[in-house]
């Protein structure tokens, strides 16, 4: 039960990121995404090559979780996922410090659950 509970949190995360990626690369200056992220479209525009760059960094996130999901499993890809995981928290901690607290929620806290169900197996 606990593998496909910390299986089903590396999944989630990164998905999530995955889900960022998309907002940040291709969608950033869609109202919806706007609307998600608080800005206007004068800021969207001005933003979107900055915006599309933290974009890709969120789907190397999401790919090496997948990848050391898919290739090595949970126990033989712990150390890759713990070392994706942690980036993924210490990313959410600095962009709550940052940008906003809703980050710490949105990032950090999903990837430190997945994280400590990852070292509970």
């Amino acid at each position: 039960m606990m593998a496909w509970m910390a299986g089903a949190a590396v999944v989630m995360v990164a998905l999530s990121h995955l889900y960022f990626m998309a907002l940040e690369m291709f969608l950033w200056r869609s109202p919806a995404t706007r609307r998600a992220f608080g800005t206007t479209a004068k800021f969207a525009e001005a933003s979107a090559v900055l915006a599309a760059n933290q974009g890709l960094y969120n789907g190397f996130l999401a790919a090496g979780l997948l990848w050391g999901l898919g290739a090595y499993g949970l126990r033989d890809g712990r150390a890759i996922l713990s070392f994706f995981l942690g980036c993924v928290v210490v990313a959410g901690l600095y962009g709550a410090a940052t940008a906003s607290r809703r980050i710490l929620w949105v990032q950090a806290a999903p990837g430190a659950l997945a994280l400590g169900l990852l070292w509970a197996l």
